[in-house]
């Protein structure tokens, strides 16, 4: 079980991350403490691929409170539609910079 783990964590294999990726960390998460999304983060960041990185205070591995639920699922959306799919949202919603993407 413990071999399987590793090898399904995402952690292990930074060099096998070859596309645009976000990324949503709840801040005080003890399963994937923030500091692996750092290091995923920074990992994508380095080889000039798209990323970003949306932290939250206060909330673990599920994220709980209504207003993180929700931009978390507008930002998956908006950077979906701007990285991906080349279409716009229908909403108002503005987009968190994209490192490699928005300079």
């Amino acid at each position: 079980m413990e071999q399987k783990l590793y090898e399904r964590s995402p952690i292990n294999h930074l060099n096998k991350l070859t596309c645009p990726l976000i990324l949503f960390q709840g801040l005080e998460d003890k399963v994937v403490p923030p500091d692996q999304a750092r290091l995923i983060y920074n990992a994508v960041k380095e080889k000039g691929t798209p990323v970003a990185l949306v932290e939250y205070e206060g909330e673990q591995h599920g994220f709980l409170k209504a207003e993180n639920i929700r931009n978390t699922l507008e930002q998956e959306m908006v950077f979906y539609a701007r990285l991906i799919g080349g279409f716009q949202v229908a909403d108002d919603i503005t987009a968190i910079k994209v490192d490699n993407f928005d300079e």
